[in-house]
């Protein structure tokens, strides 16, 4: 099933100004090496090539690592974004002036093997709650400066975006809720005030990390109630109590091993740090083509 791109955070205007602080980063003063050793007249060819299967993400990204140093760089994308492929499979090519081509390879790889890996992580995760109601979220357990890229490959791998940033809904968690109720404030009269305090359409989440905690969040008006760290009887618990009054998410000790479990308790969304902040790096290799 091809992943629903719709909904990416991805724009052309990040991508430039991303891959441009990484261009500066990596070569302040130009790339010395090439400059010295390869004929500015040369030119070059290579091939992105998979070396081990996964989910490709990244193509508009590793593009730009290679345009803004020279235009005439010519980069074919050969995989789609959210395409599975297979070790050996041919992702790109990329042919122009050798100094560019050469300049750009760092970047455009660094970034499409972050992203296909935060992908083909995802991918696995989404195929294990395959035949349940749940949906795979991320968090915002992401790489300052790269949210925008790291999202994206979630969708790639068939997963979802939770909230973008704090701007986006209230999410209340322990810690607000502490403060919340200090001084003995009842918690279902509080989250009615915010709630109403909310502009149309903002969702109020809560996190609640004990069943007795239910009731006044349901009594606040909670749109999404978050179990966190439940285990799975009380998680099943939790969900029968909730029932259609509010969508469900898991969140806390998620892992391949864990999730489909997770999943069979009848939440509506399962919430991972770990697509982000845990994805390997897939391994693919930029190979200049000999002729």
């Amino acid at each position: 099933m091809r992943p629903n791109l719709e909904a990416s955070p991805l724009s052309i205007d990040d991508v430039i100004s991303v891959v441009s602080a990484a261009l500066k980063e990596d070569a302040p003063n130009g790339d010395v090496t090439s400059e010295h050793l390869i004929p500015a007249q040369a030119n070059a060819m290579a091939l992105l090539n998979a070396r081990e299967p996964g989910v490709f993400s990244g193509g508009p990204v590793f593009l730009a690592a290679f345009k803004l140093l020279d235009e005439t760089i010519d980069v074919e994308l050969l995989a789609d974004e959210g395409q599975v492929f297979s070790a050996g499979d041919l992702l790109a090519r990329v042919s122009g002036p050798a100094r560019a081509v050469l300049q750009g390879e760092r970047i455009g790889l660094n970034f499409v093997q972050r992203m296909s890996g935060i992908a083909t992580l995802t991918a696995q995760y989404v195929r294990a709650v395959e035949g349940s109601r749940a949906k795979i979220l991320d968090t915002r357990k992401t790489t300052p400066g790269l949210r925008v890229f790291e999202r994206h490959a979630v969708l790639c791998g068939g997963g979802q975006n939770h909230r973008f940033s704090l701007s986006d809904m209230v999410m209340a968690k322990d810690n607000h809720l502490a403060v919340l109720t200090a001084g003995g404030k009842d918690l279902a009269t509080e989250l009615r005030r915010v709630k109403n305090e909310l502009p149309a359409g903002m969702k109020l989440e809560v996190e609640v990390d004990r069943l007795d905690q239910i009731e006044a969040v349901l009594g606040g008006g909670a749109d999404i109630i978050m179990l966190d760290n439940f285990s799975l009887a009380d998680m099943r618990t939790g969900v029968e109590k909730i029932g259609s009054a509010a969508k469900i998410e898991a969140s806390g000790g998620v892992n391949l091993q864990t999730v489909a479990e997770i999943a069979s308790t009848g939440v509506d969304y399962i919430s991972v740090g770990a697509l982000t902040h845990s994805a390997r790096a897939l391994d693919l290799g930029l190979d200049i083509e000999i002729q």
